[in-house]
């Protein structure tokens, strides 16, 4: 008994802010995974937990400024605002988290806090609706406290695995510069995964729905549904790629450390290589079974959901289906070649990915309405062509890259970030020791 209205803005305040936190997240996800990385390496297990805080502490300050001043001209009230704003925060640190604990292979715990954030989301809007509360503050707070269940259970976990200490919390952004291109990887892939939705939002299937939320049902429900055709192929890279690529790769790159012969190395690469390209070859075979098996069967299964789905938007899903299939392949031969430290081809590929993605689907706005979404898909498509032809070509010249493209000498990368860095360490050690004292 919510009304079209209520729910309407439910939604686009909850979307607002899962897509703001990812995009202010992205940033860092990569080069901070890679600190993390370097870290576990080096068993320097101390720097850990205070790199989270520094660079959630950033994140919240920098994307809570923005993301504030949004919310005091949304036109909404102080109540949903506060909960908006508690939201976005709570996803930055969830985000954050989420890299750290992947990094350490923790999927079970991941797994466990996001049962619990939706059975806690579910019975707590239950009950806020029964007891009377407005729809829209009553959903909002129980998807607030769904996400404080999940932040207090991810930050727990990161206390179980690692050392509590008084490290700089801000060394990580050496990092930063040291990796910048991992960083624009980060956003750029982002932006090109999710800018076609916020364009859609500003074309003729607009529907403005208060203030400064905007929304386009026809085409976010659509996309929402096709985008679960891709967890097999995300599930299939953490599963199959690692498990069967992983080993070979790591005694291809151990025989160069360890002195191996060139018979020796030359074998392990072919081997390398013949396993990758037989689980890419698999990759994209299960995601091309499941995109055929979601547009032939999901039609079928849709019409049971009250959706609210019509020929156009089975339209939008099939077209999206596609392309959001052919960009979860592109998107595990991008983490290959991160893989193989190609950040360059990486960066390259992933801007071409954003570019193209936005620019093709505002032209699309300018043709008929059946044929949006098609921006999306030919963004994916030259995306996948482009990531496709670099790995091919790198790795035929991998011993090239590994052993003749690295520099003679040390080079220095410290940038702005770095004096950022150790600024904000040394603003931070001064105050620690004046509270002692």
């Amino acid at each position: 008994n919510v009304s079209e209205h209520s729910r309407e803005l439910i939604i686009c305040m909850i979307t607002y802010a899962l897509l703001g936190s990812l995009t202010v997240t992205s940033f860092f996800s990569m080069a901070v995974t890679r600190f993390l990385a370097d870290m576990l390496y080096e068993d320097r297990k101390t720097m850990i937990l205070p790199s989270f805080w520094g660079s959630t502490g950033i994140l919240l300050a920098a994307g809570g400024i923005l993301y504030g001043l949004f919310l005091l001209f949304a036109g909404i009230g102080p109540v949903l605002q506060l909960l908006c704003f508690g939201l976005f925060g709570e996803l930055v640190v969830c985000w954050m988290a989420m890299n750290y604990l992947t990094a350490i292979k923790d999927y079970k715990g991941i797994m466990l806090s996001f049962v619990a954030a939706v059975l806690v989301t579910f019975l707590l809007g239950f009950l806020f609706l029964c007891l009377g509360f407005p729809a829209e503050e009553g959903m909002m707070a129980a998807v607030f406290f769904g996400y404080c269940v999940m932040l207090i259970w991810d930050v727990v976990l990161l206390y179980r695995y690692f050392p509590q200490s008084e490290e700089k919390p801000f060394a990580f952004l050496a990092w930063v510069d040291e990796f910048l291109p991992l960083a624009f990887t980060g956003l750029f892939v982002n932006l090109g995964l999710f800018s076609h939705l916020v364009i859609m939002w500003m074309g003729p299937l607009q529907v403005h729905v208060q203030g400064l939320f905007y929304g386009a049902p026809y085409h976010d429900v659509s996309a929402l549904m096709a985008f679960l055709s891709i967890l097999i192929t995300t599930i299939n890279f953490v599963v199959s790629m690692e498990v069967n690529f992983y080993p070979k790769y790591r005694n291809y790159y151990s025989l160069f450390n360890d002195g191996g012969t060139i018979k020796d190395i030359m074998q392990a690469g072919t081997e390398m290589l013949d396993v990758l390209n037989r689980e890419l070859k698999y990759t994209a075979l299960k995601q091309l079974l499941t995109t055929a098996l979601a547009i032939s069967v999901g039609e079928s299964l849709l019409k049971y959901l009250p959706l609210g789905f019509n020929d156009l938007m089975y339209g939008y899903f099939r077209t999206l289906c596609v392309g959001y299939g052919i960009y979860a392949v592109a998107n595990t031969m991008l983490l290959l070649l991160l893989y193989f430290t190609d950040y360059r081809g990486a960066l390259a590929a992933s801007v071409i990915f954003a570019v193209v993605t936005s620019v093709f689907t505002v032209i699309s706005l300018f043709c008929p309405q059946v044929y949006y979404g098609f921006g999306f898909l030919a963004g994916c498509v030259l995306f996948y062509f482009i990531v496709m032809i670099r790995l091919e070509r790198y790795t035929r010249r991998l011993p090239y890259y590994i052993l003749s493209i690295q520099p003679v000498v040390a080079e220095d990368k410290s940038g702005v970030f770095t004096r950022i860095g150790c600024f904000m360490d040394e603003k931070l050690e001064r105050r620690t020791n004046v509270d002692r004292n």
